[in-house]
């Protein structure tokens, strides 16, 4: 049993996780019921049974963005063969060549087009949790979507940890994705610049034929900038690379000229 004894002012609290997360999700439901966003990750699983366990009615989506992982894939496919699954209008290696640059930190336009396009008009279930990074601290529990006036948030296990996520995937049997055996912490876009430089590297050294088309399209890309006169000092896609897993510091020359 997911239990946490809590100290508060009038002595030790015993509090159910679970129950406060089955509460969370009957007390907001909509009448047309819930966008569930899934990934496929450890806590989209949890949030997909726990809309199971609270008897909530919802619909379950995946964003496809061509770069997750196939082991990732191929999980969804055959363990949640009921999530629908949505093709975005252009593809990682388009998006790359039409913004003449690689997505990074502060040019997160990848996840805008692939992944956060989903769920307008409706009240989207995540598996989003404080604790994951020190950006999410400040998440809360029911949010509004910032880009889409028309679409809220639900986080039902916005307090638990990771070991609260892992306890309940063992207490449940609940199936997960084999990449976290290999001891993947989190799972998403094959080479996502969120991550820092070693995860970039695990990535690449995990997924050649993935990292070998990213080369491609850098290639491309340069190709277009110099077709558009559009200044670079990136000669091949070997110079692109380089700089994005490694993520020179602002100011950086080469970075100043290619994407300015």
């Amino acid at each position: 049993m997911l239990i946490e004894q809590r100290i508060t002012e009038n002595g030790i609290e015993t509090v159910d996780k679970v129950g406060i997360a089955v509460a969370r999700l009957r007390e907001f439901e909509p009448p047309e019921g819930y966008y569930l966003a899934f990934s496929g990750g450890k806590d989209s699983v949890v949030i997909y049974d726990l809309a199971v366990k609270a008897g909530v009615r919802f619909d379950a989506h995946y964003s496809v963005t061509g770069v997750d992982p196939p082991e990732l894939v191929k999980f969804i496919r055959q363990q949640y063969p009921e999530v629908e699954r949505h093709r975005p209008e252009e593809t990682m290696w388009q998006l790359i060549i039409k913004n003449g640059m690689p997505p990074t930190r502060l040019m997160r336009y990848c996840c805008r087009i692939l992944k956060e396009h989903g769920g307008s008009g409706r009240r989207v279930i995540t598996g989003v949790r404080r604790l994951e990074s020190n950006k999410r601290q400040g998440r809360r529990m029911v949010e509004n979507c910032l880009s889409d006036g028309t679409k809220t948030f639900l986080n039902p296990i916005i307090d638990w940890g990771d070991g609260d996520v892992w306890q309940y995937i063992r207490e449940n049997n609940i199936k997960y994705c084999s990449l976290y055996d290999e001891g993947f912490k989190r799972l998403g876009c094959v080479m996502c610049p969120m991550g820092n430089t070693r995860l970039m590297l695990k990535d690449a050294a995990r997924w050649p034929k993935i990292y070998n088309q990213y080369l491609r399209t850098f290639d491309k890309m340069l190709a277009v900038r110099r077709e558009k006169e559009l200044p670079t000092n990136f000669k091949t896609a070997e110079d692109v690379m380089h700089w994005w897993i490694y993520n020179p510091p602002k100011g950086d020359p080469d970075q100043t000229i290619l994407f300015e």
